[in-house]
């Protein structure tokens, strides 16, 4: 089975390396002999299945170990398998995110219109400190 982030990026099983640790999270008594919690990790710059520009994006991004490794932890909650799915749910919805390009940023110009108001506030302003423009 694998992660399916895309339609054209699903990520094998054998790239996730899942851990599970205690957590800090509720579970009264339990929290100290169940490792419910889960540590998921992802080879973000040694993975065949990510495509370069999400890869680059990742890399970028700061939230990698220095060998580029995505470390998530996930101890929301009380049962291990739903740690497991949120933590799956989160590296999909990084990567989905990552895998979308950015939009560029077309420039646009001042309207004639804001200039002119802003010229003339300025002006009104200008009045005022020099004590003319004071109500009477």
């Amino acid at each position: 089975m694998s992660l399916i982030v895309t339609q054209h990026i699903a990520i094998p099983d054998q790239e996730l390396e899942e851990s599970f640790i205690r957590s800090s999270g509720p579970g009264g008594q339990n929290v100290n002999k169940v490792a419910s919690a889960v540590q998921l990790r992802f080879d973000v710059r040694n993975s065949p299945s990510l495509p370069e520009a999400a890869r680059a994006a990742l890399l970028l991004g700061g939230r990698l170990t220095r060998e580029g490794v995505l470390i998530i932890t996930a101890q929301r909650f009380r049962e291990q398998e739903r740690n497991r799915a949120d933590a799956r749910a989160r590296l999909s919805e990084i990567l989905r995110r990552a895998a979308t390009p950015k939009k560029a940023r077309r420039t646009t110009k001042v309207p004639k219109a804001s200039k002119r108001k802003r010229l003339e506030n300025k002006k009104h302003r200008a009045e005022i400190k020099r004590g003319r423009g004071r109500p009477d």
